[in-house]
């Protein structure tokens, strides 16, 4: 019998296979500079804490999908579910922080919750977030930097859904349901994208039966609690200001409502103010935000093109999340971008460039006793800025180091053989995809009259210009 063992994966995990983690890493560094522009600041936490620190600030369905278990001492410890918990222990462990706190974070989450297309039980989160800020005006700072970044990484055409659950919790107590039912009945609203208005109705009633087949039980409320509650949920669109006039008009006779839409009336100047364009921001009272810790200004963002992956940079304010672990009263305000869902949605939509390496050249090795004449070659051109590999692999011959080279994505390969050594040359070859790299005034005929198409054979001490001049 063998021993080998099947190689297999956890439900909810995944590889990253090279290709995969350039591009992973690219939209990595594309947030982190976006954010730094904005003027935040990095910080890292462990990936474990006190199953106590993490139980109950995101609600019922946030603890039900906690990993935890017992560390060596025996402790009742959890993974992290998101950063921004972690967040508010580190303000309060940390009291002499500037204020305000201005971070960014980004890191490995886990969540043992149903898998689904660009969802997954571990996937990187990168948020940013504002402490000891009470001012919309960061609110709507943390909406630009959504904004900004979305552009920079490519994205045409995207939604940010702006809502106020000082607003929401209003129209739900203003439908004649208890207070302490709210983030019950938000939890149902928060839906509402995925199952439609109907089955919303239903959930609020008496349950509803999902799409495979199991029992959704309903919250039992009243006919005319559901219909008060579905007017507002149909509040009709249009731009900011007459989504704000509608919502103004349905909770007339709310007072709780008016701090609410005041915010979000502040919120909607200050991106008019900016030019933030209407279809990329739009004031959307169904917007719910499952999370039990939001207080007042919610934001959430879908991509038109690939709506299957559902919300991809999202967040809100969270100004009672801190006096959790403090006596000490810190408003807070921030988002955060699920990494491997953006990759996976950007995937779907062809906006990851197909890159399979981090070298654009490689020198090849075609005799064994000039090796140390190879690596220098190698160092030459990497001590220029060129990112450079060596062939270190165990093909002799040069035309499966150029296929390796290919296939890879490469776009120079640098070629010495006994000729090149006798005459102090050296021959650089164009792989194809360096062509692609030059500047786009220059049509082929140009490149090839500049006489660095296809091959050339130039002096050793040549080597760095002229591979400087194949990429143009």
């Amino acid at each position: 019998m063998s021993n080998t063992v099947q190689p297999r994966l956890l439900k909810g995990f995944q590889d990253y296979l090279p290709g995969q983690m350039i591009a992973r890493q690219r939209i990595i560094q594309t947030v982190r500079e976006c954010y730094e522009r904005f003027g935040f600041l990095p910080l890292d936490t462990p990936a474990q804490e006190y199953a106590l620190t993490l139980l109950g600030p995101g609600g019922e369905e946030s603890n039900k999908q906690i990993f935890r278990f017992s560390n060596p001492e025996n402790e009742d410890i959890g993974l992290r579910y998101d950063l921004t918990v972690p967040l508010a222990r580190v303000v309060a462990m940390y009291p002499d922080l500037p204020k305000p706190f201005r971070r960014y974070q980004v890191g490995k989450l886990w969540r043992a919750e149903k898998p689904d297309p660009g969802r997954y039980r571990e996937f990187i989160q990168f948020d940013l977030d504002a402490v000891g800020c009470p001012d919309v005006l960061t609110d709507a700072e943390i909406i630009l930097a959504m904004h900004d970044t979305l552009r920079a990484l490519g994205i045409e055409r995207f939604v940010i859904h702006i809502n106020n659950r000082k607003v929401l919790n209003a129209a739900v107590t203003h439908a004649g349901i208890p207070v302490e039912r709210v983030n019950a009945v938000i939890r149902v609203i928060d839906k509402l994208e995925k199952i439609g208005i109907q089955d919303v109705r239903k959930e609020l009633a008496d349950g509803r039966v999902d799409a495979s087949g199991d029992r959704i039980r309903g919250l039992g409320l009243e006919p005319s609690q559901i219909n008060r509650l579905c007017e507002f949920l149909e509040i009709p669109g249009g731009t900011r200001t007459d989504v704000l006039k509608n919502v103004s008009r349905v909770l007339s006779d709310c007072r709780a409502a008016q701090q609410g839409i005041e915010e979000l009336n502040q919120i909607a100047g200050y991106l008019d103010a900016v030019s933030i364009s209407e279809d990329l921001a739009i004031i959307d009272p169904t917007l719910a935000r499952g999370l039990d810790y939001y207080t007042g200004p919610i934001f959430e963002t879908t991509l038109p093109d690939a709506p299957r992956f559902g919300s991809v940079f999202s967040g809100g304010r969270y100004d009672n999340l801190i006096r959790r672990f403090s006596d000490e009263e810190i408003p807070a305000t921030g988002a955060s971008v699920g990494i491997d869902r953006l990759l996976a949605a950007l995937d779907s939509l062809g906006l990851v460039p197909d890159v399979r390496c981090t070298a654009c050249v490689l020198v090849t090795v075609m005799d064994e006793q000039h090796k140390a004449e190879y690596l220098r070659m190698a160092q030459e051109l990497r001590r220029a800025g060129i990112a450079t590999e060596l062939y270190t692999g165990t093909a002799k011959g040069l035309g499966k180091q150029l296929k390796y080279a290919n296939a890879l994505g490469m776009d120079v390969a640098v070629i010495a053989g006994d000729d090149e050594f006798t005459q102090g040359t050296v021959s650089i070859k164009d792989l194809g995809a360096g062509m692609a790299k030059r500047k786009q005034a220059d049509t082929r005929e140009e490149w090839m009259e500049k006489g660095t198409a296809g091959q050339q054979t130039v002096k050793r001490e040549q080597l760095v210009e002229t591979v400087r001049a194949f990429l143009g």
